[in-house]
């Protein structure tokens, strides 16, 4: 594309960025409020008669995922600038697996111990729990421990497709082009009989990642016609699937009597979040605990379903209902921290040095003839040469 070989990042790499942080644990609180008020499961009992005023808003709760969503397609775009797909494999594997089997544990004996509320056990089988290991049951038709856990595996199609970009070379172009195959896959799936393009296209779904990636590029280079027509397509293509999206987890009923254009506020003020973060708008909240409250963020997500409703059904008939929720929600929050502590951490550590001396073992033994043409994405370093040279010519502007 005619002007990308001059494009000249304005943002310094690896510079944190809170406010992502504190969207990410706002969307996971959105989604506990969901399964802990906004569904009867927990209760047996409708519980719009224990939360008449919480329940109408928890009833969206779902579209915390779509906005996990935007935030993933943005964070990877950003993390991945500059790196192999070696890099990309052992970033990603290190970073969702430690905390992902901590959860499963914690799920399955819990279900275990504590086997009340039957709509949960969606593994007939110890070897189901196995499977699910691999975080690849949804396309073997495995049941999920934890039905939460159905966004993980939309999660691996994406770093699957996304690695294509790192294969080539992560750029401003690529990343661009990228985005546009992508939303051309996604608009024609639904009309072809072709599975495995309906299968890694995700046209539900693709709308929210390929927004975030736009929204990266506006950060690291500036805002320009085409980005936001970028991500103006994708904010129209995903009014298509929020009455299915509606459907999907309230019901055929109830979905049907509820209104969609709550849902799609929630969608619109999540596009609004990501374009704040990448215009800088957001740049001045510095709160260091949103750190803390960022890196919880996966970990509560994946022990707080099975888990957090078994605990309020076994407490329900004993503590009031606001209370128990209250509870519920900071022990799930205690134990994400643990989790991150005791188990993300050192093991995440461990998996990430022995999966760079495999990657490494590769790369020494593989020819140098054989390996792939060298990407043509500009290193970092690169970046910084052209930066201090548009400085010296009288800076980039912004």
């Amino acid at each position: 594309m005619p002007g990308t070989r001059g494009a000249i990042s304005r943002k310094e790499p690896g510079t944190r960025l809170f406010a992502l942080d504190g969207i990410r644990i706002t969307a996971a609180l959105v989604v506990v409020l969901y399964h802990y008020i906004g569904l009867n499961t927990a209760w047996d009992r409708n519980t719009a008669e224990l939360f008449p005023a919480l329940r109408p808003l928890a009833l969206y709760g779902w579209l915390g995922v779509e906005i996990f969503f935007i935030v993933s397609g943005f964070v990877i775009c950003m993390s991945v600038w500059g790196r192999t797909v070696g890099d990309f494999a052992v970033s990603r594997i290190s970073r969702l697996f430690p905390a992902y089997w901590a959860g499963i544990a914690l799920t399955a004996l819990t279900l275990w111990l504590l086997p009340e509320v039957q709509e949960l056990r969606h593994t007939d089988e110890w070897s189901d729990v196995l499977v699910n290991l691999t975080m690849m049951q949804g396309g073997l038709g495995v049941g999920h421990v934890d039905h939460s856990y159905w966004t993980l595996f939309v999660e691996l199609k994406f770093y699957a497709l996304f690695a294509l970009v790192v294969l080539r070379g992560v750029t401003y172009r690529n990343c661009v082009l990228f985005c546009g195959i992508w939303t051309l896959a996604a608009v024609a799936a639904p009309t072809t009989d072709f599975r495995l393009l309906h299968f890694f296209s995700m046209p539900q779904y693709a709308p929210y990642f390929i927004a975030g990636i736009a929204f990266y590029l506006m950060h690291r280079y500036r805002p320009t016609m085409l980005l936001w027509a970028i991500v103006g397509v994708q904010f129209l293509l995903a009014q298509q699937y929020v009455r299915g999206r509606m459907r999907t987890n309230l019901g055929l009923h109830l979905s049907e009597q509820l209104p969609t254009w709550p849902a799609r506020l929630v969608i619109a003020l999540g596009f609004l979040a990501i374009a704040a973060v990448a215009l800088g708008l957001l740049d001045r909240i510095q709160w260091r605990w949103l750190k803390t409250a960022g890196a919880i963020t996966y970990p509560l997500y994946v022990i707080h379903m099975a888990v957090g409703i078994t605990l309020i059904h076994h407490f329900r008939d004993r503590v009031a209902p606001l209370p128990l929720v209250a509870s519920v929600t900071a022990a799930m929050l205690v134990a994400s921290w643990l989790i991150h502590l005791w188990v993300e951490r050192p093991l995440s550590k461990r998996l990430r040095s022995g999966m760079k001396r495999g990657v490494q073992e590769i790369r020494l033994n593989t020819p140098a003839a054989a390996g792939p043409a060298a990407p043509d994405s500009p290193a970092p370093a690169e970046d910084r040469v052209r930066d201090m040279a548009m400085a010296s010519a009288g800076g980039t502007g912004r």
